[in-house]
């Protein structure tokens, strides 16, 4: 509990009574403590008590109308220290509760004490009490400016298909069940918007669950850990630069300064101990509307360029901020409403970096089976050993973008409106040509030849140009490649594994014929020309030596693009000295604050979008819908092997979604918002609106970017 001797002046009194004067007062208070649902006061009660809220949160409520809410530093109960009037309204703690009390007597032996300084509260707290009428009496103007109708006192929501009569202002969460069969809701869906569980409705509609394994649950969730990470290092040391960075699989990157020499453990256990601290004080999901310049003046006060770049271009008069204390950052989705639901989240060190990972299972209670534990534990070394892989791909591209001066979305904005767009491309395209250049020197110049390039990657990373790119610097290396799909050394339909409901799943390495592809290997290798197959897809059949002939001379290298490509089992007991292994991902993107960006999966997904509207005609809805079953495949056969790369290729430009942006933005609006689809092209179109637009004219024709949006000097 803090010494409430240090108690700062209420927010709405500053100005009018002094720090000095203030302390004095606070001499004349006791502090009580309220679980949650007790009341402080009640509606109608005599009661001439003066509180300021000290920790915690209270609702103020009128029967069943909502009046706001309380919260640190906000006083309460005013005109009943005054006036003596009953209490208009009911104040009752939503969460555990401590208030600094200063009752009718002790004002009365402060007052007689001091006249003076009774005189100078008394004018203080009938000052606060005008700037809340103000702000009251703003907020019912610009009411009624906007509606032609007063605000219903009660809306329809329909729950499980059940419509129900509720009061305006019922918070979300109290209309769903804390779980659903054993898994965690973590927000709400209203009208298929994600919203926070302890959001007030003010209009009516269907209102759903959305729990912790629905791909947005899964983004709620992660959200939410780099929020209540950067609260926790605050409560910690309010001067520790910390910036969330990517995420590696269910957890996130903590990026530190490199300059201050941390040592990592020590403030791991020092971070993670004021994370569970924060965990068990159950604190509240604070939501928060400020005019963008009153938030751009925060964030440069507080030193956080990015957010103030950003917000100097914000084309809306107002920003939601959020926190769970006073660490604020962008809204970027909705998120868990208070801190006790990432109960079992655990900060890491790893390296010169931090990891918090999030609670694993999303269970009831905790009371999870021993193998999801196990489960959990695994995924968990899977993320530590996936982020050093990155992190020590990226340092290089980080180093890049900084002399280039663009850091954050904010910054690239500012290029773009000050700068020039297409020198601007030329460079961020240069990297990408010579990094592509360095991949092909590291495989010519390898002391034992190179005979066989395996690349895999996620779902719309850009292989196929890269595998375009990488050829010609080949090329230029005076080496000869030769490509094999793996596609081709698929097994006959009904040979294939089928998944738990049944289909055919063609992600499995059982899918692929391995030991008739490693034997065409060792023929090659063994200097013998090889017929192999071709897959006819229609008819499900793979056709023995219906492929192009191919034999390995001196200078010859095999490119071999798939799935498995970074699979170990694939190329079996080959020489692993004679094979070169490149993951390509988007890894690096811009971001928005120290908390929040457009994270790589995201990109992708929008790449996807734009390119199969393009070439398959396929909706925003269908490419949306379709994504979770791509997820799923690549983190079972992709992401788990990606330390046995030899080489990482980003294929991300920083300035590719403000070109996705002219064409995903019209197809995301296309979404209908009765689709299951639309929760998640809501989200992307307010993640857009952030970035400046960019026109495709001065993209080239090499492109990774044109593969996606046409125009490409390649052929597919």
């Amino acid at each position: 509990m803090p010494d409430t001797l240090a108690l700062p002046v209420p927010y709405r009194c500053r100005g009018l009574v002094s720090d000095a004067e203030w302390a004095r007062i606070v001499a004349f208070m006791d502090v009580l403590h309220f679980q949650a649902g007790e009341a402080l006061v009640r509606e109608g009660e005599l009661g001439r008590d003066l509180f300021v809220v000290v920790e915690g949160e209270a609702r103020i409520h009128k029967g069943d109308t909502e009046l706001g809410t309380a919260r640190a530093g906000e006083l309460v109960g005013e005109l009943g220290l005054i006036l003596g009037r009953p209490r208009a309204a009911t104040i009752e703690a939503t969460v555990p509760l401590a208030v600094a009390r200063l009752t009718h007597g002790a004002f009365l032996a402060l007052s007689k004490r001091d006249a003076e300084l009774g005189q100078r509260l008394t004018e203080a707290i009938f000052g606060a009490l005008s700037g809340r009428l103000s702000d009251m009496t703003e907020s019912v103007l610009h009411l009624l400016r906007e509606r032609s109708l007063p605000r219903r006192s009660r809306i329809s929501i329909e729950v499980g298909g059940v419509t129900q009569s509720v009061p305006t202002g019922t918070r979300a969460g109290t209309l769903l069940p804390a779980e659903i069969d054993g898994v965690q809701v973590v927000a709400a869906l209203l009208d298929r918007k994600a919203i926070a569980l302890d959001t007030p409705l003010s209009a009516g509609g269907v209102l759903e669950a959305l729990l912790a394994t629905h791909w947005e649950g899964e983004r709620v969730v992660g959200e939410s850990l780099a929020l209540i990470a950067l609260e926790a290092a605050r409560r910690f040391d309010p001067g520790l630069a910390l910036r969330v960075g990517p995420s590696i699989g269910h957890g996130r990157v903590l990026e530190l300064d490199p300059r201050a020499g941390h040592d990592t453990k020590e403030l791991a256990t020092a971070l993670g101990a004021a994370l569970d601290a924060l965990v068990a004080e159950d604190a509240p999901l604070r939501e928060e509307v400020w005019t963008a310049e009153e938030a751009r003046a925060h964030f440069a006060e507080e030193g956080l360029r990015d957010a103030a770049a950003l917000l100097a271009s914000w084309r809306h008069a107002t920003v939601v901020l959020v926190s769970y204390g006073r660490a604020y950052t962008l809204r970027t989705s909705a998120l868990l409403s208070r801190t006790s639901l990432l109960r079992g989240a655990r900060i890491e060190a790893d390296g010169d970096a931090l990891l918090i990972v999030p609670p694993a299972p999303y269970g009831s209670g905790g009371s999870a089976p021993e193998s999801s534990a196990a489960q959990a534990l695994h995924e968990a070394q899977e993320t530590r050993a996936a982020a050093r892989h990155v992190r020590r791909m990226l340092r290089d591209q980080d180093r890049f973008l900084e002399a280039l001066g663009i850091t954050s979305v904010g910054t690239f904005n500012e290029a773009c409106i000050v700068g020039s767009v297409p020198r601007l491309v030329r460079v961020v395209e240069g990297f990408h040509e010579k990094r592509i250049a360095q991949i092909a020197d590291a495989i010519a110049t390898r002391e034992n030849p190179v005979r066989i390039v395996c690349v895999a990657g996620p779902s719309s990373s850009g292989k196929t140009t890269f595998l375009k790119r990488l050829t010609v610097q080949l090329q230029v290396n005076g080496l000869r490649p030769h490509g094999i799909s793996l596609d081709d050394y698929y097994v006959d339909r009904d040979k294939n594994p089928r998944d738990a409901r049944g289909e055919y799943d063609y992600e499995v390495l059982e899918a692929i014929d391995v030991d008739l592809l490693q034997s065409d290997l060792a023929r090659l290798l063994a200097g013998e020309r090889v017929h192999g197959p071709r897959y006819d897809f229609l008819k499900g059949l793979s056709i023995p030596g219906g492929g192009a002939e191919i034999a390995l001379g001196d200078g010859d290298v095999l490119l071999l693009e798939g799935i498995h490509g970074l699979n170990p089992r694939l190329l079996g007991g080959l020489p692993t000295s004679s094979a070169f292994r490149i993951f390509v991902c988007p890894l690096r993107t811009l971001p928005l604050d120290r908390a929040g960006r457009l994270h790589a999966s995201d990109l992708r997904l929008l790449r996807r979008i734009v390119r199969d509207r393009h070439t398959r005609g396929a909706t925003a809805a269908q490419s949306i819908l379709r994504w979770p079953s791509v997820r799923s495949g690549e983190r079972k056969h992709i992401f788990p092997y990606q330390h046995h790369a030899d080489a990482v290729f980003d294929t991300s430009l920083v300035y590719e979604p403000s070109v996705l942006k002219v064409y995903a933005e019209r197809y995301l609006l296309e979404v209908s918002r009765g689709s299951p689809a639309y929760v998640t092209a809501s989200r992307l179109l307010e993640l857009l609106d952030a970035f400046v637009s960019i026109y495709p004219d001065h993209v080239p024709q090499t492109s990774m970017l044109r593969e996606f949006i046409g125009g490409s000097g390649f052929e597919y």
